[in-house]
């Protein structure tokens, strides 16, 4: 979310999105606020200190890491305390943290080399984020009498398994990792967690197979990056919903569309004659115009419509820190309204 003040966020969170609401992530405040910093806060028995080229492992915790608790426990507070003023129940509490791979990907050893070339410290790593996500969520559930849902952010993983991960020196990248490792060690993590476990990838080409098999109850991924993937990725979500998976569906630009300007085909559904994406009339996109990715996904995949309203929650896109807050929150209020979109009749849709 964007902006530094954590209780109104929380208070936008949970107003708008009462029956599934989030611990939200505010970035804009800096160091310990970013998603690395945050999920570095979790970890047991580890610490962390930021250096000139990003995290790095130290041997306790410093200032650095004690901002990323500090906040993190504030966070709580301002979500406690808004779902406690707006007389909100709800039934279940989302959280979110970076997964093992993207996390590894980014933290430094003391050497100035990724966590993720070393073995031992990649297993420690795990072990200590598992451990730590455990104890996030029971407090979560214990503060807000609600059960919690954990969802592992991996941006960095397709750089993992393809080898561009850079070297300190950066003129290298640290070798690819097979596949079976990966699915292992992230297997590790979620068997930790509570169920549904969410795995989220909003990088091009999402290992949605991988992720699949590595245990993830809900894949996360966002729609316009499906148009343009491989058939391949297109056919793993279709065979994940085959099989009764839930996906996240990032259907609602995470900033603000301009408002007479050419704006994504996979928003707009209009195409020029050129082949480049028609300009919209000014206003936000329509339900019908942010349903239409999804809707031409399940007639893709020869799935009845009816898998959106069993199967598929739409979200905003990818993180939303760079939105204004009006968009933001907007966006999760189109979110909430696609949704119901999709359990009432299609006609619904051409709103």
């Amino acid at each position: 979310m964007p902006g530094t003040d954590a209780l109104e966020a929380a208070r936008i969170v949970i107003g708008e999105l009462p029956q599934l609401p989030h611990v939200p992530e505010l970035p804009d405040r800096g160091v310990g606020a970013d998603m690395i910093g945050r999920t570095a806060a979790l970890l047991v028995d580890l610490a962390v200190e930021l250096v000139p080229s990003g995290y790095r492992v130290t041997a306790r915790a410093g200032r650095d890491h004690r901002r990323g608790v500090d906040l993190l426990r504030s966070d709580l507070d301002a979500l406690e305390e808004a779902v406690g003023s707006a007389g909100a129940r709800p039934e279940v509490v989302k959280l979110q943290a970076a997964g093992p791979w993207t996390l590894a990907a980014a933290v430094e050893l003391r050497s100035g080399h990724k966590v993720l070339t070393d073995p031992g410290a990649l297993r420690e790593f795990a072990v200590s984020l598992a451990e730590g996500l455990r104890a996030h969520a029971s407090e979560v559930s214990r503060r807000l009498g609600a059960g919690a849902i954990v969802q592992l952010d991996e941006p960095g993983l397709p750089a993992v398994l393809a080898g561009g991960v850079p070297t300190p020196s950066g003129f290298g990248t640290v070798a690819a990792v097979p596949e079976n490792e990966v699915a292992e060690l992230l297997h590790s993590v979620l068997e930790a967690l509570p169920v549904p476990r969410i795995v989220h990838c909003c990088a091009p080409r999402p290992p949605l197979a991988l992720l699949r098999r590595a245990g993830a109850d809900v894949l996360a991924v966002d729609a316009e990056l499906l148009a343009g993937a491989p058939r391949a990725t297109v056919d793993a979500l279709g065979e994940a919903w085959d099989s009764g998976v839930s996906v996240l569906l990032g259907l609602v630009p995470a900033v603000q569309p301009p408002a007479q300007s050419s704006v994504p085909a996979s928003v707009s559904g209009a195409v020029s004659s050129s082949g480049q994406p028609a300009a919209r009339a000014g206003g936000p996109p329509t339900r019908a115009q942010l349903a239409r990715p999804a809707l031409d996904l399940v007639d893709r995949l020869g799935f009845d419509r009816a898998v959106l309203a069993e199967r598929c929650l739409p979200t905003p896109s990818c993180g939303m820190a760079g939105a204004t807050p009006e968009w933001a929150r907007r966006a999760l209020t189109l979110a909430r309204e696609l949704g119901q979109a999709f359990v009432d009749p299609p006609g619904s849709w051409s709103s």
